[in-house]
């Protein structure tokens, strides 16, 4: 379904477009962004809200160190390994419906670990969070698609729901130190709920419902095999984070991940109707579109977190003014959100994904530049500039992955679009934020993973300039 909001050319203006109206918003067309986009803020606000409050809250509900980690592993194990799963029972059985369930899961796992009163609780609201977190991002993210044609009309709604997403985790970081300090960490899940609330009542009489014309059977052995391979993935790599790669537990994980992901293959290269379709993968725009996400997501989460510990542990600033770091960089990214539709509509979102990783690469690359002593100008401006960057990365490997894709298969290709992302936010802290941490000096651990980092993206632009290149227009 899609939404037409553009006014009928007049006879004697016929054939002549006029791109301002194309992508002007209606009011409905509006309001059905507004709830897709607040969902979206909301599980944004969730990956980074509690970040601030663990120390407090672990010593209220009684974590040990060793297991406060499972506060954001919980969370993250379930919103990344059922991505794939719920983005394709969407397509078959009904996004909107599935939507409003995910919501309603959200809501009550908030309030269960608002009002948690032990660890057990806790984690099995944090869980129950993730889930529905799986259930919202890929039917929120293909009710966008479909709703809203290719086109500007499309780059606009992604480019809005892209910065969202982007000052979500930024005002997250923010707000959870701020609420915690003023009343307690409960009230950053229970912003949640609130959050819930507002959105809830709103979404049935607005999002229309689509689905595939045709239900084929759901592929059950490929959902298992997945769903545990990203499952095990995602577990390993969260606790390396915390404790390194040398842990059994980290290693058979990593192990059964990667077999249990190699079976996926081979179950979907032979099911008649499979949960992910191999052509599908092989399209140059998926593989490369999501390369490029992948690397945009993975290697910022690793700079921010570099530079949390650079501004703090070398630097000496407070928590506060960290975060304000963190919120000039906030609104450099509204302001490329607002910008990158134009940016597309004039030179394509394939061309707008590797001038994005560029400009990435080359202002992290700047930040080799930091001092020592000094350097929380240059760290503000540097991060700032990327993630301006990093924000057109997003919004244009999202159209570029979806674009080309018949509505009956856009959960399958938004579904991708978001596990790219989850498992990108994963990955990067473990795989290059340890080189920051094992050293014998702090600075020259954080001048390492910068250079990497600027590295690997500079790189992935050049790969993905070449993949696209080749790969046939839709």
């Amino acid at each position: 379904m899609t939404i037409d909001t553009s006014a009928p050319a007049s006879p004697a203006r016929s054939g002549a477009a006029d791109p301002a109206a194309s992508e002007r918003l209606t009011g409905r067309a509006g309001l059905i962004l507004f709830v897709l986009c607040a969902a979206q803020f909301m599980v944004a606000l969730d990956f980074s809200v509690l970040n601030v409050a663990l120390p407090v809250l672990g010593e209220d509900l009684g974590f040990s160190q060793s297991a406060l980690q499972w506060a954001v592993t919980a969370f993250a194990l379930p919103s990344g390994g059922f991505l794939l799963l719920f983005g394709r029972i969407a397509d078959l059985y009904g996004r909107r419906r599935l939507f409003l369930a995910g919501l309603a899961l959200f809501g009550a796992a908030s309030l269960l670990a608002t009002f948690a009163w032990d660890p057990a609780s806790f984690l099995a609201g944090r869980a129950l969070q993730g889930l529905g977190a799986a259930v919202i991002v890929p039917t929120g993210m293909s009710l966008l698609t479909t709703t809203f044609p290719e086109g500007p009309m499309r780059a606009r709604a992604l480019g809005i729901s892209g910065t969202l997403l982007s000052l979500g985790f930024t005002i997250g970081m923010v707000l959870g130190g701020v609420l915690t300090d003023t009343l307690g960490w409960r009230s950053t899940m229970g912003l949640l709920a609130v959050f819930t609330l507002i959105v809830l009542p709103l979404a049935p009489g607005v999002l229309p419902e689509s689905r595939t014309p045709d239900r084929p059977r759901l592929d059950l052995p490929g959902a298992v095999t997945v769903t545990g391979g990203l499952l095990a993935l995602i577990y390993a790599l969260s606790t390396a984070a915390e404790r390194g790669f040398g842990g059994t537990d980290v290693l058979v994980t990593l192990v059964a991940g990667a077999a249990l992901l190699s079976a996926f293959v081979v179950i979907e290269s032979r099911h008649p109707a499979p949960l992910v379709s191999l052509p599908m993968l092989r399209r140059r725009t998926v593989a490369f579109g999501n390369l490029g996400g992948l690397v945009t997501f993975s290697m910022m989460s690793t700079v921010v977190f570099v530079l949390t510990l650079y501004l703090q542990e070398v630097l000496g600033l407070s928590a506060l003014w960290t975060g304000l770091v963190f919120g000039v960089q906030g609104v450099m990214s509204a302001v490329a959100g607002s910008l990158a539709s134009r940016v597309i509509a004039r030179i394509g979102a394939r061309r707008t994904l590797v001038v994005s990783l560029l400009g990435q690469g080359v202002f992290v690359a700047l930040l080799l530049g930091l001092g020592a002593e000094s350097g929380a100008v240059l760290a503000t401006v540097g991060v700032s500039v990327a993630s301006m960057f990093h924000l057109g990365a997003i919004i244009s490997y999202g159209l570029t992955v979806t674009s080309g894709v018949p509505d009956g298969e856009q959960g399958l290709a938004t579904g991708l679009v978001t596990t790219t992302q989850q498992v990108g936010i994963t990955i990067g802290i473990p795989l290059l934020g340890v080189l920051a941490t094992t050293g014998d000096e702090l600075f020259d651990g954080v001048r390492t993973v910068l250079a990497v980092d600027a590295a690997v993206v500079l790189a992935t632009a050049l790969l993905v300039a070449v993949g696209l290149r080749r790969a046939p227009r839709a």
